[in-house]
């Protein structure tokens, strides 16, 4: 009998990096399958329709949105974003691990719905190092900057929803962590991950650096 997949939700605040560490995960594990979210989010340069996300209009989503489609979804600086039940039902059903990269808005109703899901929370090492990241990529004008971080606040204290909060100080060891965790999870035996990444611990090393409540 095939066991059903787990999935592995990957959340931060915009400009962390967990796009990047996302994509190196399932670039190195064959066994995890990247969940493709919809948005209308204009593409950017290099990204591909059912390769980075489903790129739709405002009006093909919310049609959507009205015959439940959706398992989640939010707005985001503008746009909107969402993950399909078809996009996780089929690879779960067949015993597929999925990684699912959601902002913290979908993170926080997917804790509601999928109990068998483990959520990973990624943490910047500090603010000013998130906003050097947002306006180093270049992707965004200084408007939708400003909105991203404005949401920074209420981003940073849903990290007490998470299962796993990991510090984004650099992407190969970012990545090697949460392959740590999955692995475990996948075990069962998640008890010396749950030590060195569990969220109250880290919380409590970062609170005063990126100014996060401790509970």
């Amino acid at each position: 009998m095939t066991r059903a997949g787990i999935p592995f939700v990957v959340s931060a605040p915009s400009g962390t990096g967990k796009t990047t560490v996302c994509r190196a995960l399932v670039a190195g594990d064959a066994e995890l399958e990247f969940s493709i979210s919809h948005t209308t989010r204009p593409r950017r340069s290099g990204e591909r329709d059912g390769v980075h996300y489903y790129f739709v209009d405002r009006a093909a989503f919310l049609e959507r949105v009205r015959h439940g489609g959706f398992l989640e979804h939010a707005e985001y600086a503008g746009n909107l974003y969402g993950t399909s039940f078809e996009a996780i039902d089929k690879p779960l059903a067949a015993g597929r691990d999925l990684l699912l990269e959601v902002d913290v808005q979908g993170a926080l109703q997917l804790r509601q719905r999928r109990q068998d899901a483990r959520f990973v929370f990624l943490l910047p090492p500090s603010r000013a190092e998130l906003e050097r990241r947002l306006r180093g990529r270049g992707t965004d004008c200084d408007d939708a900057v400003a909105r991203r971080l404005a949401e920074v606040d209420r981003e940073l204290r849903a990290v007490h929803a998470f299962d796993y909060a990991v510090v984004n100080r650099d992407v190969e060891e970012t990545t090697r962590a949460v392959a740590e965790i999955i692995a475990a999870e996948r075990l069962g035996e998640p008890g010396v991950v749950r030590v060195r990444y569990g969220r109250e611990g880290v919380v409590a090393r970062m609170a005063v650096r990126l100014q996060i409540p401790v509970s």
